[in-house]
């Protein structure tokens, strides 16, 4: 039971990171064109999840003892029925629930289970080369992706559109860097945040076991994603690594080194190419939105119900465009889905009320807004238990460490890619 958990598992986080890229490309074959992912494809990853945990579950039963719970557990069992009173008490919308629930507490019921469970030796080294060989596999995939007509994306199924989420529509095949037309890329994943925020996990993967073509090639991926809260991340991974390995001498010319270089490229970006680096409207929302978050949370406390921020309700509200003041929005007339607004006024649809999706671009805000003050401190301590515990354990620790500073200005564990991966990652170094 064991090696078969185990091989599910390599099978489960080594396919995750194409899963954007099988369904849309399924979806088109079995659907044709202009279709939103099928959810009967979509659920291949929960249902293989789901697998892995029954399995799971029998092993521990067969154990002579019952687990105990330890801090962990308790952390996650009261976020877990704060989550419920305060959406009976809220919405009380359970479907609106179900959707919060997949994103904010299957990864952390991945994490309570698997945790009891054997990992063996030759697991681990196994994971860590699939997910060193598939990050390099969808680096390049990426890189070369900048090179591909827009016909060709379509030909997959993704949406004519860039830049655009739609809930009833395809996925957007990359976006763009607001007006230089310049292409983000997310390789086969859903968006160059999450191809970002997921090759920090090889990234890390690769600076411990020193694979120079997989670091070279997965950094250049990074940079091509244009995503600022993946370079971030990326830099403190690589900080975190030189302390650890260089004596400290080194350590510090080489952290002034890469200090200058970092001035260097931001200076050079910033003269020719300002809008790579201070991109106004995602910056205004990066500020605008967690300020937002805040003021709900003064105001509404105990929280406004699971699902009610975040992914969850990107999904079941309407495609909002935001644009300056003034701009013409002529282009997304025959696009009656999109709801466009200029400035603060909404110039389409007329004569339907649109409803926006509530996006902290923060992690944590994003739970304090769902679940309260109390959801908030609680989920901010689980984390902060799990880095203490995870200090002695490098290829779990450096993960993890990246997706939460990310976690700081976008919603960082929405990916299942990342929030699967890296919590099976914890769970393996935290096994009770």
């Amino acid at each position: 039971m064991q090696r078969l958990r185990e091989y599910l598992a390599i099978l489960l986080l080594g396919l995750l990171p194409i899963h954007a890229l099988l369904v849309t490309f399924g979806t088109k074959i079995l659907k044709g064109s202009g279709h939103a992912p099928m959810t009967s494809l979509s659920l291949w990853k929960e249902g293989l999840l789901v697998i892995i945990l029954a399995i799971a579950c029998k092993e521990i039963v067969q154990k002579a003892k019952m687990p105990r719970l330890d801090m962990f557990d308790w952390v996650i069992l009261i976020m877990l029925i704060l989550s419920i009173v305060v959406t009976a008490l809220t919405h009380g919308d359970w479907s609106l629930y179900a959707f919060g629930f997949k994103y904010d507490f299957v990864p952390l019921a991945a994490f309570v289970i698997l945790r009891r469970v054997q990992w063996s030796d030759p697991f681990r080294e196994r994971l860590v080369s699939a997910l060193l060989i598939v990050g390099s596999i969808v680096a390049l995939f990426g890189i070369a992706s900048l090179m591909f007509p827009a016909s060709l994306f379509t030909f997959f199924g993704y949406s004519d559109l860039h830049s655009l989420y739609v809930p009833s529509g395809p996925l957007a095949a990359f976006q763009h860097i607001e007006s230089l037309g310049v292409r983000r890329i997310q390789s086969t994943m859903s968006g160059p945040n999450q191809l970002g925020l997921w090759l920090l996990i090889p990234f890390s993967l690769a600076l411990l076991q020193r694979k120079k073509i997989a670091v070279a090639l997965i950094f250049i991926a990074l940079i091509l994603t244009f995503s600022r809260s993946a370079w971030i991340a990326s830099g403190v991974i690589l900080l975190v690594v030189l302390w650890k390995g260089l004596p400290r001498k080194v350590f510090y010319s080489a952290l002034v080194g890469l200090f200058s270089a970092a001035c260097i490229a931001f200076i050079t970006l910033y003269s020719y190419a300002p809008d790579i680096i201070v991109r106004s409207a995602s910056s205004s929302d990066h500020f605008r939105r967690p300020l937002e978050a805040l003021s709900i949370i003064k105001e509404n406390p105990l929280g406004l119900g699971l699902g009610t921020a975040g992914p969850a309700s990107n999904r079941v509200s309407d495609a909002c465009v935001y644009l300056p003041e003034d701009s013409d929005a002529s282009w997304a007339e025959d696009r009656p889905d999109l709801c466009v607004f200029t400035g603060n006024v909404q110039v389409q649809p007329v004569g339907r009320e649109c409803h926006c999706p509530l996006l902290p671009e923060n992690w944590y805000l994003q739970i304090g807004v769902e679940m309260g003050v109390l959801g908030f401190v609680l989920f901010v301590t689980l984390i902060t238990f799990v880095l203490l515990k995870l200090r002695s354990s490098p290829y779990a620790l450096l993960p993890f460490v990246g997706i939460c500073i990310a976690a700081l200005f976008l919603h960082a564990w929405e990916g299942s890619a990342v929030a699967y991966t890296t919590w099976v990652l914890a769970a393996m170094s935290l096994k009770k």
